[in-house]
């Protein structure tokens, strides 16, 4: 599938699997469709699956957007603090569209939890609850990257979920290729992932293997965190020239902040010399880098800035910003210049960059996927220098396999099908998409939005938040709840919980009992259970 047949589909306002191999534009096409949804005034929920990944799209883990938190099963109690969390219940609710990205490192509990919260706090009186609360959920990855971390039970992928099965999503897989420059190389990727690997791809990347001279200029890859740490040190300490630091600016919400600073690629306190192996960690196309670029400190500026010397040129690096937004609120920022040393890399940190050329140590791999993870970072075979692999290095996940040929499969059914509709047919189920999620037309979402006017204003060098900022969301529906359940979302006091458990000892009406608190039924219910008066049990409630 092109990237113009999955933005269309995107369009009508489907649940969407977004996926494709390393380089097919997965994050092209979602930011195009998250432009054109601001154009309109709609304001998407940008979220991802890790820190890392967050930090790289402006948004927040799907943890904290939907305030589970680091929790995998959710309880009516959990829910019920959830909703008693004005903020983030008001963000739920008055949400239209959820992206969800990097969905590979996302379990199949988590995702369950984030639908039972998203069910419950969106559900309307008389009406049955819908999958994801009726929101239409964008699912981006590729699940032959690295898998969920699972320490203590069998990995469950997000797509063995019953809610990743409720929700339906169309696939779109595209097809095109946009990283790998080289055929042959293309062709040993493509074969790792569909299972046909042969004695002739062995012998291309067993050519890879000890051939690296001094001269190469390439970053390391490494499994574990140790031998990066060691390189990048020893490396540095090596060059006699004199040293500048960068500090770390913050403003915000301490956690938030905190959460940011551990899951941006540069680090606190930068340390640069003359001679520096760098990476660039972040994109930014007008001047010519992208995160994953190498390159080498050659000067600092008359401002003490470094000029890095990449492939392309010489770049003098200014402070780029990395921060946690809600809509079109900045809850929290970090500053820092854009770079970290590169002698070293661990292949987890490496994940969604595309590097010039990488030398790899794959003889202690010890995940499915992290073999392909790594060398599929690497634009041409001519880039990758293998100073070992082991079998496990080759290998996929089994399940992941299987998953992918139906993934495939499904996509090219979407697409044939999609294309059979008549144009009117597209646009009629554009517009009654648009209609459903409140959009305006581009000329008064811009008329409404001095930022729509100017496109370049409130840009970040970020190319996933290289959008026009978002107009602010309607509280239309949040003040509805609010009218009809004055007390919904706010704490619960010693003495609401004293008259609770009188009422309920007089075996009162729930739904009496609800209206004298002005709350829900099911927050009712919730805090019966958290008392210990009743027994808390949930089922979803299907069609």
């Amino acid at each position: 599938m092109t990237q113009d047949e999955a933005l269309a589909i995107l369009k009508t306002g489907l649940n969407v699997f977004l996926t494709g191999e390393p380089g097919s534009g997965k994050t092209h096409t979602i930011n195009r469709y998250v432009a054109w949804l601001r154009e309109r005034g709609v304001e998407p929920a940008v979220t991802a699956s890790t820190g890392i990944a967050a930090t790289h799209i402006s948004g927040m883990t799907i943890h904290s957007w939907s305030g589970i938190g680091i929790k995998r099963d959710m309880t009516d109690y959990d829910i019920e603090l959830i909703h008693s969390r004005e903020k983030t219940a008001k963000r739920i609710v008055e949400a239209k569209v959820l992206i969800i990205d990097e969905i590979s490192m996302l379990d199949a509990a988590t995702l369950s939890s984030v639908d039972r919260v998203l069910r419950t706090l969106r559900r309307r009186t008389l009406q049955a609850e819908q999958p994801f609360g009726g929101l239409q959920v964008i699912f981006v990855g590729d699940f032959f990257q690295l898998p969920p971390v699972s320490k203590d039970r069998q990995v469950q992928f997000a797509f063995e979920s019953s809610a990743w099965r409720e929700a339906n999503p169309v696939v779109c897989y595209l097809s095109e290729q946009h990283r790998q420059e080289d055929g042959d190389f293309l062709d040993l990727l493509t074969a790792m992932r569909r299972g046909t690997f042969g004695a002739a791809h062995r012998t291309r990347l067993t050519s890879r293997v000890g051939i690296l001279s001094k001269q190469t200029v390439a970053t390391r890859l490494y499994t574990h965190n140790e031998n990066v740490d060691r390189i990048n040190t020893e490396s540095l300490a090596k060059l006699t020239e004199k040293s500048r630091t960068y500090e770390m600016e913050s403003r915000g919400a301490r956690a938030l902040v905190e959460t940011l600073k551990a899951n941006c690629l540069s680090p606190e306190r930068l340390e640069l010399k003359i001679g520096a192996s760098v990476m660039f960690t972040r994109n930014n196309f007008d001047e010519g880098y992208v995160n994953g670029t190498l390159g080498t400190v050659i000067d600092f500026s008359s401002l003490g800035l470094p000029v890095v010397k990449t492939r392309r040129g010489n770049v003098t690096v200014e402070r780029a910003t990395w921060e946690v937004m809600d809509g079109n609120k900045i809850l929290a920022r970090i500053t820092q210049v854009p770079l970290r040393l590169a002698w070293a890399i661990t292949v987890h940190k490496s994940q969604g960059m595309s590097l010039d050329a990488a030398i790899i140590d794959l003889s202690q791999a010890f995940e499915f996927g992290q073999g392909y993870v790594a060398i599929s970072r690497v634009r041409t075979l001519a880039g990758l220098f293998l100073e070992g692999f082991n079998e496990r290095a080759l290998e996929l996940h089994p399940k992941v396999a299987a998953a992918d040929r139906h993934f495939r499969g499904y996509s090219d059914a979407a697409r044939k099908k999609f294309a059979g509709l008549a144009q009117s047919e597209k646009e009629k189920l554009e517009k009654n998409f648009l209609r459903a999620v409140g959009a305006k037309d581009i000329a008064a979402a811009g008329a409404g939005n001095p930022a729509l006017r100017n496109s370049r204003l409130g840009r970040s060098n970020n190319p996933r938040s290289e959008f026009p900022a978002p107009a602010a969301a309607s509280a239309g529906r949040f003040a509805e709840l609010r009218e009809k359940y004055p007390n919904m979302g706010r704490p619960w006091k010693k003495d609401d919980d004293a008259l609770l458990a009188k009422m309920f000892a007089e075996k009162k009406r729930n739904v009496d009992i609800a209206k004298h608190f002005g709350r829900k039924p099911s927050a009712i219910r919730a805090r019966l259970g958290h008392l210990g008066l009743i027994e808390v049990t949930w089922k979803p409630v299907r069609k």
